[in-house]
């Protein structure tokens, strides 16, 4: 079976098998929960909250605490206008914490990089998943290193860089434009030897797009179901959100809920990136009682 034949044959499931290295993550009706780790003194939401390596290790295993079910540990902001650190600056930062949180719990670790070496190191040190905002293009070797390590991967869509991707975005039509992209990638994936159950999908809100395609893109979010993998969906707190609800940062929870809620409802997302993981476990539990109810009284 080719894999792009595999990819379009997954795509009636609406339950997902992710592979990571050796965990099988079995995602159902409810959407794993995935706690954000910033090492960074500049992320948009909590640069500088985790800078030290101590604070981040407490942050991670307090969002485990709390029921994450993975955690994305990052040590370069993709923040819109970000600059990018250097390879040794990114390694100091992310392994250490790697190694401290995966010293002290079994939940799976995801590394937010774009750069192979620092992929590979993390890897060796406990990680699980590489969850690339160029899904696998930034880096000639980043394919080879997901290949070697069986690590699970999030390919996400970007257009430009974090340095440009603001700059006046455009599209015909953003959601068939973005799930083309994501096809091509997961193909070439596969291509390169990564089983496809071990990929993932991001649409890249924020990333490149307006508000109003951020918006298209979340309306339609049953679209990319169509590619037959998880969809990994990272909205939390994010700056479309804070235009439509004129909030500052720190006060755009009850948004991130709602668009976490509208995705989970109908089954359009399989992961979700999040900073505030109580009130979101919170939230998916109410939710999934009143689905279970609605789907007994209808048979």
């Amino acid at each position: 079976m080719s894999s792009s034949t595999e990819i379009r044959e997954l795509s009636t499931k609406r339950d997902h098998v992710w592979q990571v290295r050796d965990r099988r993550l079995m995602i159902g009706p409810r959407p794993l929960v995935m706690g954000i780790v910033n090492v960074t003194p500049d992320s948009f939401s909590d640069g500088g909250l985790c800078f030290s390596t101590e604070a981040a290790i407490a942050h991670g295993l307090a969002l485990v605490e709390q029921g994450a079910d993975l955690l994305d540990i990052g040590g370069e902001s993709s923040r819109p206008g970000a600059t990018p650190v250097s390879l040794q600056e990114e390694l100091q930062r992310v392994l250490p914490v790697i190694e401290g949180i995966a010293s002290q719990t079994t939940v799976p670790l995801s590394l937010d990089t774009s750069k192979a070496e620092v992929a590979r190191q993390g890897l060796e040190r406990g990680a699980h998943v590489i969850n690339d905002i160029t899904a696998l293009t930034g880096d000639p070797k980043m394919i080879e290193v997901a290949r070697t390590f069986g690590a699970g991967v999030v390919l996400m869509h970007m257009r430009g860089t974090p340095a440009t991707m603001q700059i006046e975005p455009r599209y015909e039509n953003v959601v068939a434009e973005v799930c083309r992209f994501l096809e091509e990638r997961a193909r070439d994936a596969t291509a390169g030897g990564i089983e496809v159950e071990r990929i993932a999908l991001d649409p890249g809100i924020g990333f490149g797009k307006s508000r109003q395609h951020n918006l298209d893109i979340l309306a339609r979010l049953e679209d990319f179901q169509r590619l037959g993998r998880p969809v990994c969906l990272g909205v939390s707190r994010k700056g479309f959100m804070g235009s439509l609800l004129n909030r500052p940062v720190g006060e755009r929870e009850a948004g991130s809920l709602a668009v976490v809620c509208a995705a989970a409802s109908r089954r359009a997302a399989q992961i979700v990136r999040v900073h505030d993981v109580t009130a979101t476990r919170d939230a998916l539990t109410v939710l999934e009682a009143i689905d279970q109810l609605r789907e007994k009284t209808q048979t």
